[in-house]
């Protein structure tokens, strides 16, 4: 085991800056989250990658909005600029329930105490430090800011809000994966540059006064348009989107009042160098000692699992994380992954199990287009849906051998895989045969050697309309899976569980969807744990369904449960085998003359005793983080 000091974290006050020999810093980052010097922390990243780059650098974690701001001024002024974040999760969705009700607790803060940021830290950090310090320029990254960079709409203030820039009154926008466009940033500075002269970087977003179109330019329909006719905020997400996923995208540009803002088009992904070097920077993998005999749960979480690639090529419509780090997979070399699991296997606490091999999708690692330059012309935004790529390579060969190495190493009982697991990858059949023998025995070493008694699995829904909004599989690809998992447990004497997800109220779906959705899962025994109402959050194609009423891509018209009592309605069929939902199942189901549905329910009869009482409503509804 490794012995650490306090200056092998990056400083947070004036005197671990002293510790260090340093009376200047070159850059100071604010963050929502609590410091975890772990490449799962954007914080720690962005850091850490300054470091590499030879800067002095400071965090100042969950900084006190509230008193003297004292926490705004204690490390003085940076040299070259201050960065932003509001951590590794949007706020709102951290803060709040679907049905906008606040939190009681913050899985990025010590011991889960709520109330350690604001709501929106981007617009909040950023306006106290433009006070203080109006000269010194302001970087704003991190998923909160990257899904704000367009108009967007605001679910908990249901409003259509322009750029995060506006508000925040920062000087530049770092969307995305932020490590290849600091890098040139940095180097830039050193060229003599100032920030608000590097108007070409890619990855980055900033307001103009003016703007000169270029011929490859795409201009928007102005945020003041948008705010009047709902169809043309449609229209601009279908190009947003399809631009962020484009191998060669284009500037894109809109007007909000009397300024643009100007979004770049971001850099390839990163090569498997590049994605190297940023997990094999130092860090402790800890968090900073401040924090000792406190518990926070974000790191417990993650402590014992390793993140093998980014990116993913799934696109549903609901989720943010192709929007923050595109559809394109960058994936980390077997040694770079060995090496962590090492670094894992030394810490004091390791008892031998790594909770996670995986990623945004488990099973995607090293995937990518057989032929790249058809990737290069490619618009779709999912490589999977509505069905599979014929240029998608699908091979699991390189997944069993990160597996089945990282399971030799000394040190190493088990190694699980807690990402979610895209089955329709797994069911695919390749025009390769060889290809398919390779993924059924990687189904089968899955199932077989790396599921810690649940796998999870994401069905979302049964109703392929609804499907289909979402850009999901049928469910009848649930079934077949499920089959495959029985056998080979079966085939074993194991008796493990797969534990599907589903969301309701979702557009497209409608109350009668959701009682058929009760009736498909009811014979397959599942007691609906990991459930949520959906949420909508800035830049996905869902919240724009949600919010214009129009599918960007068709233009038709889309019915969406927007009341708390429509999403009542619906949410009510995840828990029909609890008595004190019931009755108003019943009531509903004769309401929309479905006693068809009713009978499958409850087919001892509608009595008060029909359902079961030993199962209980779950209390941690909608706590599901995607």
């Amino acid at each position: 085991m490794k012995e650490y000091r306090l200056t092998d974290w990056l400083p947070t006050t004036k005197k671990e800056m002293e510790l260090r020999g340093w009376d200047e810093l070159d850059v100071i980052l604010f963050s929502g989250d609590a410091y975890i010097d772990h490449p799962a922390f954007g914080a720690a990243v962005i850091g850490r990658i300054l470091e590499s780059e030879g800067l002095r650098v400071a965090i100042v974690p969950q900084p006190n909005w509230r008193d003297d701001l004292r926490d705004f001024r204690k490390l003085g002024k940076p040299r070259l600029f201050f960065g932003v974040s509001a951590g590794a999760m949007d706020s709102m969705i951290n803060h709040y329930t679907a049905n906008k009700r606040l939190r009681s607790d913050d899985a990025y803060t010590p011991d889960s105490r709520p109330g350690m940021r604001p709501d929106r830290p981007s617009v909040v950090y950023s306006n106290i430090l433009k006070e203080i310090y109006p000269d010194t320029p302001i970087v704003l990254g991190g998923i909160e800011a990257s899904l704000r960079r367009v108009t967007h709409y605001d679910y908990w203030d249901d409003e259509l809000k322009r750029s995060i820039l506006f508000d925040s009154k920062a000087d530049m926008l770092v969307y995305g994966m932020g490590e290849q466009p600091l890098r040139e940033i940095v180097r830039r500075l050193r060229d003599g540059q100032t920030i608000s002269e590097m108007k070409d970087v890619k990855q980055i977003s900033y307001i103009e006064p003016s703007f000169l179109k270029e011929e490859k330019d795409i201009e928007l329909f102005s945020h003041e348009e948008c705010l009047s006719d709902k169809l043309k905020q449609a229209k601009n997400f279908k190009i947003v989107e399809e631009q962020s996923n484009m191998a060669k995208a284009s500037r894109i540009v809109q007007k909000a009042g009397d300024k643009y803002a100007v979004i770049n088009p971001p850099y390839p992904p990163m090569t498997e160098k590049e994605i190297d070097t940023s997990f094999d920077l130092p860090y402790t993998r800890l968090p900073h000692p401040k924090y000792k005999g406190k518990t926070i749960p974000a790191f417990e979480m993650i402590k014992f699992s390793v993140n093998m690639h980014r990116g993913c090529f799934g696109g549903c419509a609901f989720c943010t994380i192709s929007a923050h780090q595109g559809k394109f997979v960058a994936s980390r070399s077997k040694e770079s992954i060995l090496n962590e699991v090492k670094q894992i296997t030394e810490m004091p606490d390791f008892k031998g199990y790594l909770s996670d091999l995986g990623g945004p999708s488990a099973n995607m690692y090293r995937m990518k287009g057989k032929d790249l330059s058809i990737c290069e012309k490619c618009r779709r935004p999912s490589c999977i849906h509505p069905r599979i790529c014929k240029n998608l390579n699908t091979d699991h060969s390189a997944l069993i051998d990160i597996y089945r190495s990282v399971d030799a190493l000394p040190g190493i009982k088990k190694s699980f895989v807690g990402s979610g697991i895209r089955y329709d990858v797994l069911l695919h059949r390749s025009n390769d045969e060889e290809i398919n023998k390779v993924t059924d025995e990687y189904t089968h070493e899955l199932i077989k050697n790396h599921v810690s008694g649940r796998l999870k699995v994401a069905p979302e829904h049964t109703s392929d309309t609804v499907l289909n909004y979402m850009r999901k599989p049928s469910f009848e690809q649930f079934y077949d899976f499920k089959r495959v998992f029985d056998k080979v447990n079966a085939d074993y004497g194991m008796k493990q569980q797969i534990i599907p997800y589903f969301i309701s109220s979702h557009p497209g779906c409608d109350e009668v969807d959701m009682a058929e959705l009760a009736v498909k899962t009811k014979p397959l025994g599942f007691n609906l744990e990991q459930v949520q109402d959906f949420t909508p959050s800035p830049m996905t194609l869902a919240t724009e369904i949600y919010y214009t009423g129009y599918h960007p891509y068709t233009l038709e018209k889309v019915y969406t449960p927007k009341t708390k009592d429509q999403k009542l309605a619906q949410r009510k069929y995840f828990f029909w085998y609890n008595n004190d939902y019931k009755p108003d199942i019943v009531k509903s189901l004769r309401r929309l003359n479905r006693e068809d549905l009713l009978t499958k329910l409850y087919p001892a009869g509608t009595g008060s005793n029909g359902g079961n009482k030993q199962k209980s409503y779950n209390p941690n509804f909608g706590k599901r983080k995607k």
